[in-house]
């Protein structure tokens, strides 16, 4: 199992890396497009859908996706579109971990289907967006999610005692999750020094939400962001434990599926473009 990680590990890193420090933004929006048409696949399996149904679901998602490219909206997306999705997220997010894995079957299997589009397809806007933005400013996005998710696992190993969602993920622990909110802040005060000591191609999320909101302001959007990534992730344990799956798939040998290394980026995405972007 490990020997598997690894080798997936090093296949996507030498996909991924020249396509997201390539002069263009272009070769990693059409990268991660691929991906995300492979998460809706997986979408589709986990919600009741099977064979060419499933197939189509990931095709039309990949193509709505390439609607938006060709529209130009990875580099000027609509700007209204990013705070109704934070709310959402918050939300929406909120309601599915109160009802658990036994609520999500029922809502109407159509509903399921649209939902996932809906947020599959924002989430990779958001990320072709945030490569339009600067290498800088995704990375530290993409490395705010790394630091709560390993803050979280080496604090909850630690410290953890009280479950966090024991009917979804009885791993996660309160504890788990405030070590990786800690995690956020270390790196954000970090990456707001590295921001104003080095010449960088364009400011982090920090420095642009503390430009935009104050110090105070980025704390609490990094607390925001920490704890989003956690619904994200709870969010895709709740869908998979409805349907009564280990993993979203086994696209990504000893990973998984796509959704099962992305669902913390689906929310934290657009609610960082939407608090960058004032």
């Amino acid at each position: 199992m490990l020997k598997q990680r690894v080798i997936t590990a090093i296949v996507l890193l030498a996909l991924l890396l020249p396509a997201l420090f390539a002069g263009s933004p272009w070769p990693f929006a059409l990268l991660t497009l691929l991906l995300i048409g492979a998460a809706g696949w997986e979408w589709a399996r986990l919600n009741g859908a099977a064979g060419a149904a499933a197939v189509a679901f990931g095709v039309l998602l990949a193509l709505a996706g390439g609607a938006a490219l060709w529209a130009g909206w990875a580099l000027v997306p609509p700007a209204w579109l990013w705070a109704p999705v934070a709310v959402a997220w918050v939300v929406g997010g909120a309601l599915a971990l109160h009802s658990g894995p036994a609520g999500w079957p029922k809502l109407p299997q159509g509903l399921r289907w649209l939902l996932g589009f809906a947020l599959l397809w924002v989430a990779w806007l958001a990320i072709a967006h945030a490569r339009g933005v600067g290498i800088n400013f995704i990375l530290s996005v993409f490395c705010l999610v790394w630091a709560a998710d390993i803050a979280a696992y080496f604090g909850g190993r630690a410290f953890g005692r009280r479950k966090l969602a024991p009917s979804i993920s009885p791993g996660k622990s309160w504890e788990g999750a405030f070590s990786g909110m800690a995690g956020v802040l270390l790196l954000a005060f970090a990456w707001r020094w590295a921001d104003a000591s080095w010449a960088l191609d364009t400011p982090s999320i920090y420095s642009r939400m503390a430009a935009a909101w104050g110090i105070v302001g980025m704390v609490a959007g990094c607390v925001l962001l920490g704890a989003m990534s956690v619904v994200g992730d709870l969010f895709e344990s709740l869908v998979k434990r409805a349907a009564g799956a280990k993993d979203s798939s086994g696209l990504l040998p000893g990973h998984g599926g796509v959704l099962d290394r992305v669902d913390a980026l689906l929310p934290v995405f657009p609610i960082a473009i939407a608090l960058a972007a004032r």
